[in-house]
């Protein structure tokens, strides 16, 4: 761990462009919200302080599970002055602080690490660089004779300036002592009248501090300020995610499956087309999640197999060997070992044994309108098609439900029950029910 490594996190602005009730750095990438995904990274890097700034109304932020200290500013007058927000932040316990962007996705903890052992070489202030074949729109990275000199803003460039490759993504590792306490002189005598972090570079090199540029991929630090960056991070999510995937298991049309930022596949996993992981799923060893199924919060075991056109929904549990055929739902329910529900079902709010059989059409009848309830269906037991189980309800080992039946009482082990209705024949009875015109 990066014990003495401050990570001070940007989220403050406003996110106008994503045109959304729902604040930017919130909006999800491989279902993790974008900010998460900032805050992992930083601990991927070893740093275990992190430092938060944030709006005055972002209630979100008292919420995240990595619990970061939060700081708010209150008027948004730039990088800079968002850093200074948190300056408290930034004690004698930490020796350097990186600053980070919440709507930076995909920055890695890797990169995070680089940037940060340049400092620990010497260095008093990192800049995060990348290069890109279209740099409109980025600050460049101005270097002379192989030496960081200046970052200028785009509207701020000249032409010869506006020509240049070398971006700045804008994160940033600033050495404690002159190096941050010099943040405090930047001036915001811009086009914008805004305190720029990116300032920095200059007033250090003219006090003699240490300046040194990290590169890094484009994709790491691609930043999303609209819903088509948002779609272009998740893009740049999936192909890692596939790759990740395949590295232990088989893929069947990669392009077609979409992971989750939590999805474990086991080795020998076989995925076929059309597959979506929601989060929390683990797939155990050479199970196989057959085409246009679709998994959340749901742990399949080894052997098992999902689908096709099945719902595996929060709470499912699959055990090995077990069969979920197409058009099965099952929801907060366990299949033991070798247990079978083939087609055409909802298995909700139950525990179903070991080699059991729920045939087609069977549903767990588990929610009353107000309350819901347990369904037992203990090992070796069959449920004939089209049966309803009435919850609360149990049905013992290797008993035996006639088709169609609604069962509503407790079913004993090895016991045969019916519960239908009579088939009464009225002989004759058709013709008087037709229609005129039914021929």
């Amino acid at each position: 761990m990066d014990a003495k490594a401050l990570a001070i996190v940007l989220a403050a602005g406003k996110g106008t462009r994503m045109r959304s009730k729902l604040p930017k750095v919130m909006h999800p990438v491989g279902g993790l919200p974008m900010i998460r995904h900032v805050l992992k990274a930083s601990s991927d890097a070893g740093i275990d302080h992190r430092a938060l700034v944030v709006d005055p109304d972002a209630g979100w932020a008292q919420n995240l599970p990595e619990a970061p200290s939060v700081f708010v500013q209150a008027e948004q007058l730039g990088t800079a002055h968002a850093v200074l927000s948190a300056r408290t932040a930034m004690t004698d316990a930490h020796d350097v602080a990186v600053v980070l962007y919440g709507d930076n996705p995909l920055i890695s903890g890797s990169t995070i690490a680089g940037a940060l052992s340049r400092a620990r070489a010497g260095a008093d202030v990192v800049v995060l660089a990348f290069r890109s074949a279209d740099p409109t729109g980025y600050g460049r990275v101005l270097m002379t004779g192989g030496a960081l000199s200046a970052i200028r803003e785009e509207r701020d460039a000249t032409p010869a300036e506006r020509a240049v490759t070398l971006c700045n993504s804008g994160i940033m590792v600033v050495r404690n002592g002159p190096a941050f306490g010099a943040i405090a002189d930047i001036s915001n005598t811009n086009a914008k009248g805004e305190y720029y972090l990116t300032d920095l570079v200059e007033i250090g090199l003219a006090r003699g501090l240490k300046m040194a540029v990290e590169e890094a991929p484009l994709e790491d630090v691609i930043g999303v300020n609209d819903r088509e960056q948002l779609a272009q991070a998740e893009a740049i999510f999936q192909d890692r995610a596939r790759r990740n995937a395949m590295a232990v298991a088989t893929l069947e049309a990669p392009q077609t499956v979409f992971f989750s930022h939590d999805t474990e596949l086991a080795e020998d996993v076989y995925v076929e087309p059309q597959v979506v992981f929601g989060p929390g799923v683990r797939v155990g060893e050479g199970a196989r999640i057959r085409a246009f199924s679709h998994l959340e919060g749901a742990q399949v075991a080894a052997g098992a197999v999902v689908g096709p056109y099945a719902r595996l929904r929060p709470g499912a549990a699959i055990g090995s060997g077990a069969r979920v055929g197409n058009f099965v739902e099952i929801k907060n329910a366990e299949l033991g070992e070798g247990a079978k529900v083939n087609h055409l079902a909802y298995v909700g709010d139950a525990s179903i044994g070991a080699r059991a059989n729920l045939g087609a059409g069977t549903i767990t009848c588990n929610y009353d309108g107000k309350y819901k309830y347990h369904t037992e269906v203990a090992e070796g037991a069959f449920v004939g098609s089209n049966s309803a189980l009435v919850a609360p309800v149990s049905i013992g080992a290797r008993a035996y439900i006639g088709s169609g039946s609604v069962v509503t009482e407790d079913v004993p082990a090895d016991a045969l029950a019916i519960g239908r209705g009579r088939q009464v024949n009225k002989p004759d009875r058709s013709p008087a029910r037709r229609k005129p015109d039914d021929g």
